[in-house]
């Protein structure tokens, strides 16, 4: 699990994330912001978002080795705050594509794990 804490607020941090992600040639697939869907029903919550994130080349590599694996794509990114600071957590893909057993999956997850570990890396950590 990939995990970091950091002092920049939530608008902040999910504005450096998706410029850290089409820095390492990935996309922003999706966005899911938890604490909009919470608001209609009457909820509120704290900061809860999900970047949903990868890129069609690498869809057709999964595809090609494991067309089931494809439910484990986008990979996703998780921006949660617990009241007192902001938390950025992902699994590698390489944790992701493990239970699949294919070596091509293996060899993807190796391939993606540096990419996603300097996305998470790449925003300013709370000292």
């Amino acid at each position: 699990m990939l995990e970091t804490t950091t002092k920049l607020d939530a608008e902040a941090a999910v504005a450096a994330l998706k410029e850290a992600v089409e820095a390492q040639g990935l996309r922003v697939a999706g966005e899911i912001n938890g604490q909009a869907n919470a608001a209609m029903i009457g909820a509120e919550v704290p900061v809860d978002r999900i970047l949903e994130v990868f890129h069609p080349r690498y869809a057709l590599r999964v595809w090609e080795a494991c067309k089931p694996a494809g439910i484990d794509i986008p990979l996703r990114i998780h921006v949660w705050s617990d009241g007192e600071q902001l938390h950025v957590t992902a699994r590698r893909p390489s944790e992701v594509f493990a239970p699949w057993g294919s070596a091509d999956l293996d060899a993807l997850g190796e391939e993606l794990d540096p990419l996603c570990e300097a996305i998470v890396a790449s925003l300013p950590e709370v000292a």
